[in-house]
Order: C-alpha cells, then structure tokens, then sequence
C-alpha cells in the first residue's frame, strides 16, 4: 500500500493524473481522493526533495493505491501526468503526518473511478441470473 500525492495547477489537472494513474499506469485506488492544503503539500514535497520548488501548487490531493511503494513508482515513471506526481514512502518522516491529515480532511470533488467495478465479464446466456466469468488475465499485475 502506498500514499500518493499530487500537486498542480487545477483541479482539472488533478483528476486527469488521477486517471491517468488509473488507466495508464494500472494502479488501484483503496480511498477516494482527498484535498490537501497546497502549501503544506508544497512543504513536505520540498523536505522529500530536499530543495525548494520552481513552481508552488495551487490545489493538493493525496490517496492510498493497493500497489506497494517500489511498484507505484515505477508506474508513475511510465506516464507523463499533468500534475506533480510523489509517491510519499512510509519511511518518510511525513509519511504519518500525512496520513493523520488524510483522516481530517475533506473529499477531492469530481473524482470518479473508471475502473470496472467487477473482476470479469458477465454471462448473459442463464436466462434470469447473471454468472462472473472470473478472468485472472484481467488483474495479474496485482500478483
């Protein structure tokens, strides 16, 4: 389980990291997105990066995915998402401060999963039930 936060301009930039995240680098929100002052996020991304920010964000949002920290990362990598992207490490010293603060904040508006919310496909052939055809292709990353 890892702890993601982002960074950006705009709530529109936000949520299309967060679906890039989603569809592009196959990782699996466990909690809805929550917002986050940008200036403590500003904060604690320049004491993670250990120097200041060209740049100071406007909005923050910050959520937990299923994958582990090494494998978020590595996903992150492969996407280009429009907004900064920190994978935050439980080995952090901010890793609990922000986490105690994901508890009190508010949700992230406009966030929806575009995930399927089954894990396969339905059988439609049994007149008045519907059968899950379990397809363990469809999530093997997650292994």
């Amino acid at each position: 389980m890892a702890l993601i936060l982002i960074r950006g301009e705009n709530n529109s930039k936000l949520l299309n990291a967060i679906a890039d995240m989603e569809r592009h680098g196959n990782l699996n929100l466990i909690t809805k997105p929550k917002q986050i002052d940008s200036k403590y996020a500003d904060s604690l991304v320049e004491k993670i990066l250990n120097s200041e920010l060209r740049t100071k964000s406007k909005v923050a949002t910050a959520f937990f995915v299923k994958e582990d920290t090494t494998l978020s990362i590595m996903n992150v990598k492969k996407i280009h998402p429009p907004a900064h992207v920190v994978v935050v490490s439980n080995e952090f010293e901010g890793y609990n401060q922000l986490k105690k603060e994901l508890e009190l904040s508010k949700p992230f508006k406009g966030y929806y999963s575009h995930k399927a919310k089954n894990d396969g496909l339905i059988d439609y052939s049994v007149k008045g039930k519907k059968r899950h055809i379990k397809n363990e292709k469809l999530n093997s990353y997650i292994k």
